[in-house]
């Protein structure tokens, strides 16, 4: 690895715990959406359902993967270093959600707390797939933990881990598997054949780091004692890999999450994950952040090692 990548890894981490996802500026990711979407609407017809889906996955992560792959070569045949940097820079902090991903958390109870609960269930529908319209606060504040918990090895985590291994072709190739998989990687009449590849490749790029996600948990908490919990707990969970960072923060406020919950008004009989049925407290979505942040800096710390190891 180049010395640059730290400078890149560093200026990439810190803009986004400085600005996080401006709605104001245009972002990369939503442009992933809107390609998904054109390819969905254009090709997700009856015939051939499970052929297309598959085509449109592996030209859209190929995409996804060389255009910066060539674009960054580019700027390391003319000598264009500073260019390179900024590019590189920002793609990668385009591929992280922590700042967001924290803000959300917090809003959604913040507004639970002041406004009351229909506010709540309103402010939650924006961060979940699940139905939010009969849901008690209780259960608004276990599927925001829950959310926070699962995308932290989505939203941060996993694009570091393929940053580290892939650059950042390799960051930006798992963004669109992963928003792939958030559009048409659903298991219903729509999306069930279109979708499977998509899906199970999401499923794949996930399993490593969704498990270094909940052992960095443990570890910023001084909880590795919880390792065989979340072993135990989150293989539970219908998703291979969503359930160990949330059997890690189960384990670390020592409460219960997963249950019944409706989607789409289907109801979805999810096993339970953790035993201490518990009231979650207001305060504790600080506690939340600051797991999430920490996680984030230790990850960002190893990589960084890494790199260090490697020129040395």
């Amino acid at each position: 690895m180049e010395l640059n990548t730290i400078y890149i890894l560093i200026a990439a981490f810190l803009i986004d715990l400085i600005i996080g996802d401006p709605r104001s500026i245009p972002h990369l990711i939503v442009g992933y959406g809107y390609l998904i979407a054109f390819g969905e609407k254009k090709w997700n017809h009856p015939k051939f359902q499970f052929l297309k889906g598959v085509l449109l996955t592996i030209s859209l992560v190929i995409a996804a993967f060389s255009i910066p792959y060539f674009a960054i070569n580019y700027c390391n045949k003319n000598d264009w270093v500073i260019i390179k940097l900024i590019l590189s820079t920002i793609l990668l902090f385009y591929c992280l959600a922590n700042k967001t991903l924290v803000t959300e958390g917090k809003s959604v109870f913040k507004i639970l707390k002041n406004k009351g609960l229909e506010e709540g269930r309103k402010r939650l529908s924006w961060i979940v797939g699940r139905d939010t319209t009969n849901l008690n606060a209780q259960q608004i504040r276990i599927a925001t933990l829950e959310t926070m918990s699962e995308n932290l090895s989505d939203g941060v985590i996993a694009p570091l881990f393929y940053f580290a291994c892939l650059g950042v072709p390799g960051a930006m190739a798992y963004k669109m598997i992963n928003t792939l998989d958030s559009m048409v990687g659903y298991r219903n009449e729509k999306y069930e054949f279109f979708g499977k590849f998509a899906a199970n490749l999401d499923d794949v790029v996930n399993f490593i780091p969704s498990r270094i996600t909940a052992l960095l948990m443990l570890l910023v908490t001084f909880k590795l004692k919880g390792i065989s919990f979340v072993f135990y707990e989150g293989k539970k969970h219908s998703s291979p890999n969503a359930g160990y960072p949330e059997a890690a923060l189960a384990y670390i406020l020592s409460c219960k999450f997963g249950g019944p919950n409706f989607y789409k008004g289907k109801l979805l009989d999810k096993p339970f994950i953790g035993t201490n049925d518990r009231l979650i407290r207001h305060e504790e979505i600080f506690k939340v952040a600051r797991i999430n942040y920490r996680t984030s800096f230790l990850a960002v710390i190893i990589i960084l090692l890494i790199i260090y190891w490697l020129q040395c």
